[in-house]
């Protein structure tokens, strides 16, 4: 995974639309929540009265039992501990093995290897989707005997309805981008929404040659240029997508040194227009060509459309696995879109909206504790980015719990979750043998508009038994940012007093 969609390197999203929420179904759940006897998460504690806020909590997965509690109750901002919530519910409506297709289809009659019509790339709200795929595309679509068509490319995002602007980072990407995370989300998008850009080295002194991956050129302009410079020299190239009147353009500058291709990734300005002239472009090096232009709509292919090709995407465990382990947060918001069109007559157009699938789950597998909140959790989007999400220790465990006695959904379910000696993050792997061997969890980070740290997952007694633990720090109005390192060794120090007593 390129390192612009790990968690720690994100910005932060802002919402502009709040949903209603609305109740679920309920059913019987263990309860988590008898009151403990001594004083818990003392390191979190001592935080906490330097003027962070936490939630915290610990469940005897086989008793039921609470171990320990802080505020378990209180409703914080999580950051990416929502995507726990994007797991579960995506576990509850489809089998592991789901995947989500990507196909090519016909309009019009099929004459001497000419397609006298369009062309349609139907999305069905695969992330996974890349560069490599479209090739798939197009080499089955050479092997039907296809080599022209003489009208449009139709990019249809039909599963979605239109999708507005709706954060703060995404509107802003409208118009410019020089990073990865804030994409705009769209049924069919290539490399999670991004330009994936090849800068390659050529000669000291002499321009690098910049396309796109899997290109020989750039289905769009590319303005400036980056100079090849000696293998020694410090990289001080920079990347840049612009729009103007609704066309992308790279702009680029400074030094690469001498070496091996680099990779960088800038987030489109309309994915679905962005993958539509792609695939015009790997087509047209395939030897297929496309003489109208590439154009998006929001309605379904005509009735008399015909299958030419298809990609299989990941499949959801798979997609869960990265989601989790590497915080990917466009996969996280396209399932969150995915599970609303899946549960909905109507298309999803805000991700807002769409997230009310996830607050409805929490409140279902909330139902039978008395103890807990029965409102259910403000959840806005499903990767976290979203700083009006909230999420409390106890809907944490409780969801946690759930999971664990789902003998159906727990193994994809744990399998995305991060083994702190294995994890991708420095700042997990540090700590005790058993912190480093004996859990499982997934990380939330955020700095605006406060800081947040949290922590969710499992923990395997010395016994073979397991516990579920949950631990959310925010900056407070006495400490409005918590260094993340404080906030982590706070939570991992009563993580490890957990695991020597347990």
């Amino acid at each position: 995974m390129n390192g612009l969609f790990l968690e720690p390197a994100i910005g932060v999203l802002r919402r502009y639309f709040a949903p209603a929420c609305l109740l679920g179904v309920c059913v019987p759940l263990l309860c988590c929540l008898s009151t403990p006897a001594h004083a818990d998460w003392q390191a979190l504690r001592a935080l906490e009265g330097s003027g962070a806020v936490v939630s915290a909590a610990a469940v005897d997965l086989d008793s039921g039992a609470a171990l320990e509690q802080l505020h378990a109750a209180d409703r914080l901002t999580p950051a990416s501990l929502t995507k726990l919530a994007v797991a579960a519910t995506a576990l509850d409506v489809w089998p592991a093995d789901k995947t989500f297709q990507t196909r090519l289809l016909g309009v019009g009659p099929f004459k001497d290897g000419s397609i006298v019509g369009d062309l349609v790339l139907q999305g069905m709200g695969d992330s996974t989707l890349d560069h490599l795929a479209l090739w798939s595309l197009a080499a089955q679509l050479k092997g039907t005997g296809v080599t022209s068509i003489s009208g449009r490319l139709v990019v249809d995002t039909a599963p979605f309805g239109p999708l507005g602007c709706e954060t703060q980072d995404r509107c802003d990407a409208l118009q410019r981008s020089d990073t990865a995370y804030n994409a705009p989300l769209s049924a069919v998008a290539v490399d999670y929404g991004n330009w994936c850009i090849d800068i390659r080295p050529t000669g000291i002194g002499l321009p690098a040659i910049v396309s796109t991956c899997g290109t020989a050129q750039a289905p769009l302009p590319v303005d400036g240029g980056i100079k090849t410079v000696g293998a020694s020299a410090k990289p001080t190239f920079w990347v840049e997508r612009v729009t103007n009147a609704g066309a992308d353009t790279l702009r680029v500058g400074g030094d690469i040194p001498l070496g091996d291709t680099i990779s960088v990734y800038r987030a489109m300005s309309d994915p679905a227009l962005g993958t539509g002239l792609l695939l015009r472009e790997v087509l047209r090096e395939i030897g297929i060509t496309v003489s109208g232009t590439v154009d998006v709509v929001h309605t379904p292919p005509p009735i008399d459309a015909y299958p030419l090709a298809q990609n299989e995407g990941l499949s959801l465990k798979e997609q869960l696995g990265r989601m989790l382990r590497f915080s990917n947060n466009y996969v996280a918001d396209m399932l969150t879109l995915n599970l609303a069109a899946a549960q909905r007559a109507q298309a999803p157009t805000q991700l807002a909206d769409a997230a009310r699938a996830l607050s409805d789950f929490i409140v279902r597998i909330k139902a039978s504790d008395k103890a807990g909140k029965a409102t259910a959790p403000a959840l806005f989007s499903g990767s976290g980015l979203t700083p009006e999400n909230e999420l409390s220790a106890d809907d944490l465990t409780s969801l946690l719990s759930a999971q664990y006695h789902n003998t159906r959904n727990f193994p994809a379910f744990y399998g995305g979750l991060v083994v702190p000696r294995q994890a991708p993050f420095q700042f997990l792997r540090v700590g005790s043998p058993a912190w480093l061997d004996r859990v499982a969890l997934k990380t939330g980070t955020m700095d605006d508009p406060h800081s947040v740290c949290g922590i969710a997952g499992y923990i395997r007694k010395k016994d073979g038994g397991w516990i579920a633990f949950a631990a959310i720090v925010n900056g407070g109005p006495k400490m409005h940012h918590v260094p993340l390192y404080q906030a982590m060794e706070a939570a991992r120090a009563d993580v490890d007093a957990l695991l020597a007593k347990y």
